[in-house]
This record gives C-alpha cells, sequence and structure tokens, in this order.
C-alpha cells in the first residue's frame, strides 16, 4: 500500500457517503487511513466512537502485489466482510492518491478476513467515483426461519410475508443475513424491527441482520430495508454484503442454467438517506460463480485522530 505519511499518534481519518453521488445520502462510513499498529480493541473503541454502522481501518498489505489489508468494525464488533465499507475504502484510498498527484490503478486488491475482496474502480471524466467489489466467497444458503418468526422481527403480519420464491432464509456471500420477501412497498414502508424478537431469534441462526425487501416494477429492480439492532444498527442505509448475497439468491433460484444479470436495489429510502446499490450476477450450469457490487461514493469529513495521550 502506498503510504500516506502520517506521524505516529496522530492518524487521518476520512468519512464518505457510499451508495450515492449526494452529500448526505447513502450509507456513511469513516475509513482510518494507517492503522497499523492499532490494537483490536483500540479499532474497537474508535469504531465505537464514530458510531457509525462500520468503520474501516486501513493496513499495510500481506501481499506486496496487494492494496491493504483491511479490518472491518461495527459499534459493536469485527466484521470479515461487508459490502459499503469495501467500496467507500477504496474511493477513500484512491482519492489519497490523486490528492497527491498519483494516478491510482484500475484495480485494488484487499485482504480481509472473509478472504481476498478484488475492487475495480469507476471513473467519471478521468476522476474516481465510486467502486465494484466482487464478493469474496460464493453464495451459501443456511438456515430457514419460520414465517411466524420472520414476520414478527420485522413487526409485520405473516399474510405480509412471501414465501414464493424462497423463505426467509439465512444467507451470505461472506457475512450472513436473514433475507425476507414482503408482499408490497406499502409492507415495507411499515417494516420496523422488533428486538426482542432479534434476540429470541437470530442468534440460534448464526446472524444479526434482517434484509427485507420486495421487487419492483422492473426485472432486477428491488426496494429494501436492513435491521440489525443487535449490533447497534436500528436501520442501515444501505447493506452491500446483504444485497450481493440477496441476489445470488434470486438468481440462482431463476430458471436460466446459465445467465448474466443485473441488478438495481434502492435501500434507505424510508430512513431519508437514499441509497442505490447496482449489481451483477455471474450464473454458470445453475450455480452462481461470481457477485459484483458497485456504487458511488462522496467524500465528507476529513480530520486527524488522536490515539494516544497529547
Amino acid at each position: 500500500m502506498h503510504s500516506l505519511g502520517l506521524n505516529t499518534g496522530d492518524r487521518r481519518y476520512v468519512t464518505v457517503d457510499v451508495f450515492t453521488e449526494q452529500l448526505f445520502g447513502g450509507n456513511p462510513l469513516a475509513v482510518v487511513l494507517e492503522a497499523q499498529g492499532l490494537t483490536a480493541a483500540q479499532m474497537q473503541a474508535i469504531a465505537a466512537e464514530f458510531n457509525y454502522s462500520e468503520t474501516t481501518f486501513v493496513l499495510p498489505p500481506r501481499e506486496p502485489d496487494h492494496m491493504a489489508r483491511v479490518r472491518i468494525f461495527t459499534a459493536r464488533a469485527e466484521v470479515p466482510f461487508a459490502g459499503h465499507p469495501n467500496i467507500g475504502t477504496a474511493v477513500a484510498l484512491a482519492q489519497a492518491l490523486e490528492a497527491q498527484g498519483n494516478s491510482p490503478p484500475d484495480r485494488f486488491i484487499f485482504e480481509e478476513a472473509a478472504g481476498l475482496v478484488p475492487i475495480r474502480l469507476l471513473r467519471e471524466g478521468g476522476i474516481v467515483v465510486g467502486a465494484e467489489l466482487t464478493a469474496p466467497e460464493r453464495l451459501s444458503i443456511r438456515s430457514a426461519v419460520s414465517v411466524e418468526d420472520a414476520a414478527a422481527c420485522v413487526s409485520l403480519s405473516v399474510q405480509e410475508v412471501s414465501t414464493s420464491t424462497h423463505p426467509p432464509q439465512v444467507i451470505s456471500v461472506g457475512l450472513p443475513f436473514l433475507a425476507v420477501e414482503v408482499t408490497s412497498r406499502d409492507a415495507l414502508r411499515r417494516a420496523k424491527p422488533n428486538a426482542m424478537v432479534h434476540e429470541r431469534v437470530l442468534p440460534a441462526v448464526c446472524t444479526d441482520g434482517v434484509f427485507v425487501y420486495v421487487r419492483g416494477s422492473d426485472v432486477g429492480h428491488l426496494h429494501a430495508r436492513m435491521f440489525a439492532p443487535l449490533d447497534a444498527t436500528i436501520e442501515d442505509p444501505a447493506t452491500g454484503s446483504a444485497t450481493g448475497a440477496t441476489i445470488a439468491l434470486l438468481a440462482q433460484l431463476g430458471p436460466e442454467p446459465d445467465a448474466d444479470l443485473t441488478w438495481r436495489v434502492e435501500q434507505g429510502v424510508d430512513m431519508g438517506r437514499p441509497s442505490l446499490i447496482l449489481g451483477r450476477t455471474e450464473k454458470r450450469a445453475g450455480i452462481v460463480t461470481a457477485v459484483h457490487i458497485a456504487g458511488h461514493a462522496v467524500p465528507v469529513m476529513q480530520g486527524v485522530l488522536h490515539t494516544s495521550p497529547r
């Protein structure tokens, strides 16, 4: 990774809004640009201080041809992979290099707990404005949850949960979520998390987040919300990892044995932080072999983080 020249004890950070082209939309992310020397406990404390859905910490890579090792923390725990932290970190690093007069490469590889995450930078007018990630894992389909429990998790009636395509299902392409399809845009709008039901249902199926979605009017268009009160996120404005798992599931359940599909997922609208997540799935011989998630990111703040007494 290219050095950004910070002094010991003072670490530069930036914040970006991810999956949006507008300030104060999308999902905010804090990126600590040089995190070497920080302990895991310090990283967790810093993430809690920012209190965003995630904060990333950029470390030198283990392999010299990779861009960085990236650790991702929610306000409560480290996670092996997440969507908007990868997009936002890639854009933040690329824009930091551009500010130094360097031209970032077209592609990055991030080392993460879930594995290697390839990143492709998106440019407009020669300027980096976004990125596309490839999920580090293929789709895994895990535990199913009863319609009654799924409906209770999001404060809806049983009749408002759709099972025509799949039951409420825990799925993952690097981070597990309970995916729940609902029957109408109105039901999605009225959904809200019931933390007591989350505490009862979700730990047993090894997740702490519920991704609720409804199909839009066009093929490949979804509206979604994500609730994770057990992880200090009442509602997430944009969740790339859950989107990636969900579009992979829908692509795999589709009738075509081979298909390259594009997806457009709107999230955050009902909480006032509209987000747009763009997806691609590649399916061969009935199996989804790759999932890609893309979006824009815009810089919001920058500053210096003091990690030692002054």
